[in-house]
């Protein structure tokens, strides 16, 4: 029985489905379109509205805001950006458009957008946060090394197994 379970599970514990919400709303935020499962579009539309009107009010409430859009430079775009374009609303900031079904297990695959998503300025390439492993390597000092990896070639291998005297074999 599923009495008094609130939202959606998504085959996810606690932690991982607060990260995959996290994913996708930061997502919906930078790209202002983004294509989903409909359980996933489903279950972070609420999200995202209550997002928006905390970061509408510009309150101290603004705790959801920070810990589900954690990038300062989203946030910006957020407040400056997003939540003028929307004017007036108080709910319904995205709409989703069913695409098709998924090929391996028949879900479907919606179009998330923000409302008035079309109007807002395409980010520029720069401005990508750096990953994880990027950060420690600056602070640690090493670099990616630029070295290409040497390969050998499949006649190459075929000619050193021929000289070891092993049995040719008709494809590798």
């Amino acid at each position: 029985m599923r009495h008094r379970v609130y939202g959606r599970h998504l085959g996810r514990n606690k932690d991982e489905r607060r990260s995959l919400f996290k994913g996708l709303v930061r997502s919906l935020l930078l790209y202002g379109t983004i294509q989903t499962s409909e359980a996933r579009a489903k279950a972070i539309k609420g999200l995202v509205d209550k997002i928006i009107n905390s970061a509408k009010s510009n309150s101290r409430s603004g705790n959801l805001v920070q810990s589900f859009v954690v990038d300062k430079d989203l946030r910006e775009r957020l407040i400056k950006e997003i939540v003028p374009k929307l004017g007036a609303r108080t709910s319904g900031f995205t709409s989703i458009v069913r695409m098709g079904t998924q090929l391996g297990d028949q879900s479907t695959i919606v179009r998330m957008s923000l409302i008035g998503a079309e109007q807002l300025k395409p980010i520029e390439k720069g401005t990508r946060a750096p990953a994880r492993g990027e950060v420690r390597q600056r602070e640690q000092g090493l670099g990616i090394s630029k070295k290409p990896v040497q390969t050998k070639k499949k006649e190459e291998k075929k000619s050193i197994l021929l000289r070891k005297g092993r049995p040719k074999q008709n494809e590798y």
